[in-house]
């Protein structure tokens, strides 16, 4: 198969999962916005998603933590065409490299 059409399809499925993965989190919110508001941990938590959640997002890429920080996205309610770019490049940036690194 084509480098350029497995890049599409692999990049779609991803992309499409962490928009999913963005709307989970932002449904979230609304079920537990009362529960972070009241406590601690919760506003500094929110304080610093919002403060550094862009910049979390270039992690975004990784294969563990990738997923709970593209949640945590939906949850502090980044603006969501600044979350597309940002992990939906470094998603695709992870294939090309994995491609021009491994297999060229």
């Amino acid at each position: 198969m084509p480098f350029i059409i497995a890049l599409f399809f692999a990049s779609t499925g991803n992309i499409l999962a962490i928009i999913v993965n963005y709307l989970l989190g932002y449904w979230l919110y609304d079920k537990t916005k009362t529960k972070l508001k009241k406590s601690k941990i919760g506003r500094i938590s929110i304080y610093y998603g919002h403060k550094y959640g862009y910049i979390a997002l270039l992690f975004s890429w990784l294969p563990i933590i990738g997923d709970p920080l593209t949640i945590v996205a939906g949850l502090v309610r980044l603006k969501f065409i600044y979350f597309i770019l940002l992990a939906g490049f470094f998603r695709i940036a992870r294939y090309c490299f994995i491609y021009y690194f491994i297999f060229e």
